[in-house]
């Protein structure tokens, strides 16, 4: 393996975990901008969230509605199993899996798929499809 793709793959795998970090503390803004200006976020079953202000302005309303489930509301996104595919210098692609946990437990669990690319020296979302495999009988979400 040549060192940059060492390089990229270890910022692939900290952009990743960026975005879990940042939507469990609500800073949607700062997670919006880990996408490209132009990046899209695509969630099952809703229409696909074209640019970061999109992007931040879906996840206020799931601030809102966690917060809605008690006073020691949190949510805290675990992710596993990440592959990283180069496809280029400045493109790639990663799978990975997620299981999101509140203050209920287990809340739903699935599989991100991104399209990542580099511009200057960060990598950025271009796009993110996540799939949600299942949810708990008692989902706070």
């Amino acid at each position: 393996m040549d060192p940059w793709e060492v390089g990229a793959r270890d910022a692939i795998r900290e952009l990743i975990a960026s975005y879990a970090h940042a939507v469990d503390r609500g800073r949607f803004a700062e997670m919006a901008a880990l996408f490209s200006p132009e990046g899209t976020l695509e969630v099952d079953g809703r229409p696909p969230l074209i640019g970061r202000e999109a992007i931040a302005g879906m996840l206020g309303g799931v601030k809102s509605q966690l917060g809605a489930t008690g006073s020691g509301a949190f949510i805290r996104h675990h992710v596993s199993s990440v592959s990283i595919e180069l496809t280029s210098r400045h493109e790639a692609k990663a799978w990975s899996y997620f299981l999101a946990v509140t203050h209920r437990g287990p809340d739903h669990w699935g599989r991100y798929r991104d399209d990542l690319t580099l511009a200057g020296e960060s990598w950025w979302f271009l796009r993110r499809r996540v799939s949600v495999d299942g949810r708990s009988a008692n989902a706070a979400l």
